[in-house]
């Protein structure tokens, strides 16, 4: 959908309306102020964000503060922030009643290019562990390469926020809450990247099933040029795509590791220990890159070395640095147990007391605490809303497999629990105090970043030198 339709819809009286009034409710605003400046608009949003709307002089733009069926069956078309589940009885109910829900990914698509072409140039990244650094690799080696490349997407920038600009490439990572939006809008990637699947997000589509389902629109959907997918993934291995190309990595015929070595089928092109890309996973993410580039048409085995001048994303396998001996570790974006079991794993053979717990989406644990029993670090320290599910599930193990168990109320009291719990017994400089919760930061915090940042500022560190995340935009 385009935002000139936007128009054609109003102008036969449908009514058009945001819903939510975050960063991509905001994008969403200035883009069709852009583009279309007579056109009314309804925003759904709560008091306090009514009252920010009112202070940008849009006589054009009424705020209603109730959102219930009614009110959004009342409308043509809803423009909706990613975080709204369309799942939700309300929006289920006005969808049935002929209201169409679209995001801001769908109108950037939209805008460029018709119904059926492909977007050239455009790389979108998903998977639910992962996609941010591979988005943000895959730009920065893509301007390696000399490509005018934009960087945006869930990663920090919205794409309404480029809707006029232009670039050689696009490295666009998506969340599952807007990967259905790109075949809404009837233009094709170029390139779709899905890192892996597992289950995630379950308040938000409802289902283990919808997630996956969602999350793969992607390329099930969405009919991307090319699909670069992970070899190693169960769930992307057994996949048939009906339409376009398939290309994989972590496989022996494409780009893949053995041990530390990156392979481009059976050539060695790069030892991978010394890269800033923490964990095997990680340096997996790079094998996508460079497949992805491939696909692009350009020659990626000159560019793999470019990987050791990438600065890592905040709060994702972050060090911040070392207070007595021990080193803090913000792995703030972890909201699932399986990357709470890969941060682990990148510390393994040091002694590690790891921070779980957060906002409880249901997910299950008992992979984790099977784990535990033969990988398990010096001490577990559980918090938040689910943590007294995690510590009734791994309390049993705790003596067998030989880890200290503490329950917290807070980030600060599991902070002072782990470190207690390292100076026990302790080796000089070999501490780890690892912040990687497995579960959202919802209900404490605002978001992962907030959460990071209280943990840095908790080890005395500057919360403000931690968390800008490099390249957004383009370059």
């Amino acid at each position: 959908m385009r935002i000139s339709q936007l128009e054609a819809i109003a102008a036969g009286g449908g009514r058009i309306a945001l819903w939510g009034w975050g960063r991509e409710g905001h994008a969403a605003w200035r883009a069709i102020r852009a583009h279309a400046p007579a056109l009314p608009l309804t925003l759904l949003c709560n008091a306090a964000e009514a009252a920010d709307a009112a202070t940008l002089g849009d006589a054009l733009l009424a705020c209603e503060t109730q959102v219930d069926a009614a009110r959004l069956s009342a409308c043509a078309v809803v423009v909706k922030s990613p975080g709204i589940s369309p799942y939700a009885p309300d929006a289920l109910a006005a969808a049935a009643a002929g209201t169409r829900f679209i995001g801001g990914t769908a109108l950037w698509f939209g805008a460029r290019a018709a119904p059926g072409e492909v977007a050239a140039g455009t790389v979108c990244v998903t998977g639910t562990k992962g996609k941010s650094t591979t988005t943000a690799l895959l730009a920065h080696l893509l301007r390696c390469a000399g490509r005018r490349t934009a960087l945006a997407g869930n990663i920090g920038l919205p794409l309404l926020d480029l809707i006029d600009a232009d670039a050689d490439a696009w490295a666009i990572e998506l969340s599952s809450y807007q990967t259905r939006d790109v075949a809404a809008s009837g233009v094709r990637p170029d390139i779709a990247v899905v890192t892996n699947v597992f289950p995630e997000h379950l308040d938000w589509h409802g289902s283990e099933q919808r997630y996956v389902d969602d999350k793969l629109a992607l390329v099930t959907q969405a009919r991307p040029r090319i699909a670069v997918l992970n070899a190693a993934d169960p769930r992307l291995s057994a996949l048939a795509l009906p339409h376009g190309e398939v290309r994989w990595f972590g496989r022996e015929d494409g780009w893949h590791l053995r041990g530390d070595v990156l392979h481009r089928a059976g050539d060695a092109v790069l030892d991978t220990s010394a890269l800033p890309l923490p964990g095997r996973h990680n340096r997996g993410n790079l094998c996508a890159v460079l497949t992805a580039i491939e696909a692009l048409g350009i020659d990626a085995a000159p560019l793999a070395a470019a990987a050791a001048d990438f600065v890592p994303l905040p709060h994702r396998l972050q060090t911040l640095g070392t207070r007595d001996g021990v080193t803090w570790v913000n792995d703030s974006i972890s909201t699932t147990p399986h990357a709470s079991l890969a941060a682990l794993d990148v510390f393994r053979g040091r002694r590690v007391a790891i921070l779980l717990g957060g906002h409880d989406r249901g997910l299950d644990w008992q992979a984790f605490a099977d784990a535990m029993r033969t990988a398990a670090p010096v001490a577990i320290v559980t918090m938040g809303r689910n943590g007294p599910r995690i510590h009734d599930l791994l309390q049993p193990l705790a003596a067998t497999a030989g880890f200290s168990l503490h329950a917290a109320d807070d980030l600060e009291s599991a902070v002072g629990l782990a470190r207690s719990a390292l100076a026990r017994d302790a080796l000089a400089g070999d501490g780890v105090l690892l912040l990687s919760p497995g579960a959202p930061s919802f209900g404490a915090y605002r978001d992962y970043t907030a959460r990071g940042r209280h943990f840095a500022a908790l080890g005395g560190f500057d919360p403000d030198a931690i968390t800008a995340i490099p390249g957004l935009g383009i370059a």
